[in-house]
């Protein structure tokens, strides 16, 4: 098979998934969700939610690597895959350029906080997070991807090579994989043609070496060697050596450290974040306010693909997506549930439509010295929660009403509040 066929069939699929995000952000077409396979939002449903679902889907990503190498950075990346049609825009050559330490730190305190309760640090590294901030127009994901576009101008896939959390973690999994790019010293000439054309810059090709841990197996340099010197499969083994350094030895130490460090610091910011999010009213699934705040990974997904357009991002008062029933314009439509079938990270949980309409989210009141007992908030209640007393007075009744906020659209007068509850309850 010509070489160069692997490249194309793998660009191919790769533009394939990227529309589709693209599309999914855009809250035009979800219907495929292969978003639920973002390593970060597998890694905390297995371990918050206990999804085997999840669980299952990480193990094979992982024993993929192990196979095949970083695959994941090229085909199921969103962000990658941003990254490369950039540097495919700009027709940039590159350069080998070091395997780093900075991402493993990055991801050593990224991983360590997410474990200990929290999703801040992970939520500015993480590639997904970005990607869907950036499309759904946030003031970060901007920022980020201007800052992108010009690190791929000068550096291409930089960011997945040195920077990122997951390509960090996947590259280690990837030094043992069975499959590698690997260059014949004895064909080589070191014209540097491969160098030129590897996003990633892993090729060294005055010592004929290419870095695996770096790699994110684009098949680019394959059809690129005109003596057939790169290639691709188990490495031949001349010898086997082990040689561990003094250096590598005290990053591992110095890792391992950091981890514990990470992992009381993500306890510590979880019980933070649980103070400022009491007042807020979260999606439908999303359980407590404190579990909303510190798992949501702000992609934005669910903003972008809510029809009344009720969930608001990130801001600085609230440091999780939550709905705003204050403009009076909007509503929790009460036979819909697409915030729930769209959440990868977990942070708003999958649940059936009937689930959904039983959840109280919130509580309505009514202020009776406003109230023109005109009985239209009664008339539009969709769990028939508003109920007209002796006195001709309307009241909420609290074991009915799920704080939908379709009562405070329906009110011409202003009467109604919509008040927030910590903890999410069947009703």
């Amino acid at each position: 098979m010509n070489k160069k066929l692997f490249y194309i069939l793998r660009l191919t699929f790769a533009g394939i998934v990227g529309i589709l995000s693209l599309l999914a952000i855009f809250g035009i077409f979800y219907k495929i969700k292969f978003l639920d396979l973002q390593f970060a939002a597998l890694l905390q449903r297995t371990i918050f939610d206990y999804s085997l679902t999840a669980l299952i889907i990480l193990l094979t990503i992982v024993i993929l690597t192990i196979l095949f190498g970083r695959f994941y950075c090229s085909i199921l990346c969103p962000f990658g895959i941003l990254q490369e049609f950039i540097a495919l825009i700009m027709r940039r050559k590159n350069g080998f350029h070091k395997n780093l330490p900075l991402k493993y730190f990055l991801a050593v305190i990224s991983f360590g906080m997410l474990i200990g309760g929290s999703a801040l640090a992970i939520r500015y590294l993480d590639p997904y997070t970005i990607f869907g901030s950036a499309f759904s127009c946030s003031a970060f994901g901007l920022i980020v991807l201007a800052a992108l576009i010009i690190l791929v101008f000068f550096k291409n896939r930089y960011f997945c090579t040195n920077i990122c959390p997951v390509g960090a973690l996947l590259g280690v999994i990837s030094k043992i994989s069975l499959n590698k790019i690997y260059i014949d010293k004895d064909s080589c000439l070191s014209c540097s043609l491969c160098a030129k054309e590897c996003p990633s810059g892993c090729i060294d090709h005055k010592e004929k070496e290419v870095d695996n841990v770096t790699c994110i197996k684009c098949m680019k340099c394959l059809g690129t060697c005109k003596r057939n010197a790169i290639k691709y499969g188990i490495k031949p083994k001349k010898e086997l050596k082990f040689n561990p350094k003094r250096r590598d030895f005290i990053w591992t130490l110095s890792s391992l450290v950091l981890f514990g460090a990470a992992i009381k610091a993500g306890i510590e910011t979880a019980g933070r974040y649980a103070a400022k999010v009491r007042d807020i009213i979260i999606p439908p699934g999303a359980l407590n306010t404190n579990r909303m705040a510190n798992k949501c990974l702000n992609c934005n997904l669910c903003i972008e693909n809510c029809p009344n357009k009720i969930l608001k991002k990130t801001d600085e008062n609230y440091p999780a997506v939550h709905i705003d029933y204050s403009n009076g314009e909007g509503y929790c439509k009460y036979d819909c549930n697409e915030c729930t079938k769209v959440c990868p990270s977990g942070a708003i949980q999958k649940i059936s439509l009937e689930e959904k309409q039983r959840i109280r989210i919130a509580m309505a009141m009514i202020n009776s010295d406003k109230c023109n007992k005109c009985g239209l908030c009664a008339l539009d209640c969709p769990k028939g929660a508003i109920i007209k007393t002796e006195d001709n007075r309307y009241t909420v009744n609290g074991q009915k009403c799920i704080g939908c906020g379709k009562c405070k659209i329906s009110c011409k007068f202003d009467a109604i509040e919509i008040f927030a509850v910590n903890e999410q309850r069947m009703v």
